[in-house]
């Protein structure tokens, strides 16, 4: 090998070294700031995670939530607004390990039209939500499409905010659904916004079992 080789090699070693030593620094920063966050964060409670926002995957995170912690062996619970009586695969699989499920089973609003009826239904759903919202043998609440039933005043919101304040101090709750009202947002202690870039169904193609329910 030629000397000129040998020093052009020697550089681009040099080059990548030192690449290298800026990559370690960077991340050991990183680390550094993370591991700070980690020690200041050591307070446990109850957390309110909202999911809301125009996009597609709010309920299956918060099913997600719901099977993580049963796994863990925490007691779950479920309140469906709004679904209707179609195959819910979450569902089959949860009720087997125990979650309690209450549907308010009477489908979209725009299907049913009869906005007496699905007040009442709403209110069926809520008082069963506000009886495990004060259980301190619930670990964790997930009260899917829930903010539907307040923009639509099926729900009075300060009856809603008022079991969310009042529930045992570590149950955690997950609300979904589009639209949340401000003061839920305000209230709670996680906000995740999922929002649309491109949807399969706006190019007709139509809800599948197994991908979309």
């Amino acid at each position: 090998m030629s000397a000129d080789k040998q020093a052009e090699n020697q550089a681009e070693n040099q080059a990548e070294n030192h690449k290298a030593e800026r990559h370690k620094a960077r991340q050991q920063k990183v680390k550094e700031a993370v591991d700070a966050k980690i020690a200041k964060a050591q307070t446990e409670k109850g957390v309110l995670l909202v999911m809301t926002g125009n996009g597609k995957g709010k309920t299956t995170a918060g099913f997600g939530n719901i099977t993580r912690a049963v796994g863990h062996g925490k007691k779950a619970a479920v309140v469906q607004f709004i679904k209707g009586n179609w195959p819910c695969g979450e569902r089959a699989v949860l009720e087997k390990v125990g979650v309690e499920f209450h549907v308010m089973a009477t489908g979209f609003t725009w299907e049913t039209q009869d906005r007496e009826k699905d007040t009442l239904a709403a209110l069926s759903a809520w008082e069963a939500a506000e009886t495990l919202l004060s259980d301190d043998t619930i670990d964790i609440v997930l009260l899917d499409e829930l903010t539907y039933m307040v923009s639509y005043h099926y729900l009075d919101l300060d009856r809603v905010l008022t079991a969310l304040k009042n529930r045992p101090p570590m149950q955690h709750v997950i609300i979904t659904g589009r639209a949340c009202h401000r003061a839920i947002l305000e209230l709670a202690d996680t906000v995740s916004e999922v929002q649309p870039i491109k949807h399969a169904f706006d190019h007709g193609v139509k809800a599948q079992l197994g991908f979309d329910y």
